[in-house]
């Protein structure tokens, strides 16, 4: 893996460069395999920066390689009523593709857990599907799948709509 040498920051989505950057950013993994393989809806695009906006515990991250926006990292804080503390939740990690394999996601996730300790977090988590490649990036990052027979956790969805 190389080094990305690019920057990586927390987007701030009331400048149109960096809302831009999200929904395309999004906008490119939703149609990828891991991110479920369809466009995201026209209203999902134009409304998502202000919705984001309006969320105090959203926190957003993105690479930069120039002037070019590479990666981002979507999260948002959470709390645990066992730890008494914040938690960072990991909701999106998106890599451009001709930037795979050069350290932007690695990059991403250290600048993560250097927010989540800012914020007095105990924890980083996230929810990552079995056949996802990232998961060997999420293991050299220090997260723990737990053991398989007492930890594993599903992730269960009921929709509403």
């Amino acid at each position: 893996m190389t080094n990305f040498r690019g920057q990586v920051r927390r987007i701030d989505l009331q400048t149109p460069e960096d809302a831009r950057a999200l929904i395309s950013l999004l906008g490119e993994y939703a149609q990828d395999p891991m991110g479920g393989g369809h466009p995201l809806p026209e209203d999902v695009l134009k409304n998502l920066p202000t919705q984001l906006v309006q969320l105090p515990q959203y926190r957003g991250l993105l690479a930069w390689d120039g002037d070019r926006a590479v990666g981002l990292l979507n999260a948002f804080l959470g709390f645990s009523t066992f730890h008494g503390r914040p938690l960072l939740n990991l909701h999106d990690l998106a890599v451009t593709a001709d930037f795979r394999g050069q350290g932007v996601g690695s990059a991403l996730l250290t600048a993560a857990d250097e927010l989540a300790r800012s914020e007095g977090c105990y924890a980083v988590t996230l929810e990552v599907r079995a056949d996802n490649p990232a998961r060997r990036l999420y293991l050299r990052h220090g997260f723990d799948p737990g053991h398989e027979a007492t930890d594993a956790m599903s992730f269960w969805k009921k929709w509403l709509d």
